[in-house]
């Protein structure tokens, strides 16, 4: 019987590819683009604030010397920016290889509370924005045979009190990403998607949520995630490039992947 005689380590492949990622400034999509260029790829972010996308140049830089970063600043509730942020990095770099719709944002209200303006803006930024650049977008991967990975929620898959327009807008997304799979496929591009559980970035806060409250929400979130803890955005970037990276996952589509500690298996008691 043959044995192995060296362990080698994961590779992903990725070098030189160009990845596209939204919501680049913060947050998730600021790990995701450190964990890319920490893989050699040309990486491209974009979002609304010019200054957060220069820190996130510079992290990346520090990450992997020599790694290509072009920052985008753009409005993502503008359909025209949307498909002006593809454009731009396919005139800039010649080619899109991975995709990742990270840009989101948590609008909070009930069924009771929720005003139908914080609706369409939390559905344009989470749902419809993704449309339509992952439609810009699908022929240039088509052409590189790319991968899409979105950022969902736990959310998506259970539903959370007093954030209604959050959680539809993540089932939407959830299912979006499984059409999406099925359409593209035969052209060798896969869709996935992750679902976080609470992640600590500034999503909750700049959702309205004070200082104080936010470290007991934390504090909270540790009992409920079986795991014992949250979640950080650097795990949130690494199974995002786990996703990307056909060396990895070339089998998987159509995904949407849980990264909670549990809590979307778990039963309150």
């Amino acid at each position: 019987m043959a044995t192995v005689s060296a362990v080698t380590s994961l590779q992903t492949n990725l070098e030189g590819k160009v990845a596209l990622i939204t919501g680049g400034s913060s947050g998730i999509g600021r790990y995701t683009a450190i964990e890319f260029a920490k893989n050699a790829c040309q990486v491209v972010i974009c979002g609304r604030n010019a200054a957060g996308l220069t820190e996130t140049k510079k992290m990346c830089e520090e990450a992997y010397k020599g790694v290509q970063v072009t920052e985008i600043v753009a409005d993502l509730e503008n359909a025209d920016e949307c498909r002006r942020v593809v454009q731009e990095t396919v005139t800039k770099l010649g080619r899109l290889d991975v995709l990742v719709n990270s840009a989101g944002i948590l609008m909070r209200g009930s069924i009771e509370t929720l005003s139908l303006e914080d609706f369409d803006k939390q559905m344009n930024i989470n749902v419809r924005s993704v449309f339509v650049i992952t439609q810009a977008a699908v022929p240039h991967l088509k052409a590189t045979k790319g991968s899409i990975v979105n950022v969902s929620s736990v959310t998506g898959l259970r539903a959370a009190p007093g954030v209604l327009s959050y959680n539809v807008s993540k089932a939407a997304l959830d299912h979006f990403t499984r059409s999406v799979a099925l359409e593209v496929a035969p052209y060798g591009v896969r869709c996935n998607a992750i679902n976080p559980g609470v992640i600590v970035t500034n999503c909750h806060k700049n959702a309205g949520m004070s200082e104080d409250d936010y470290a007991k929400f934390l504090e909270h979130s540790k009992t409920t995630h079986p795991i014992g803890r949250v979640g950080t955005a650097e795990e949130a970037g690494k199974a995002i490039v786990f996703l990307a990276a056909d060396q990895l996952s070339g089998f998987m589509t159509g995904v949407t992947l849980p990264l909670d500690g549990g809590r979307g298996v778990a039963c309150p008691r």
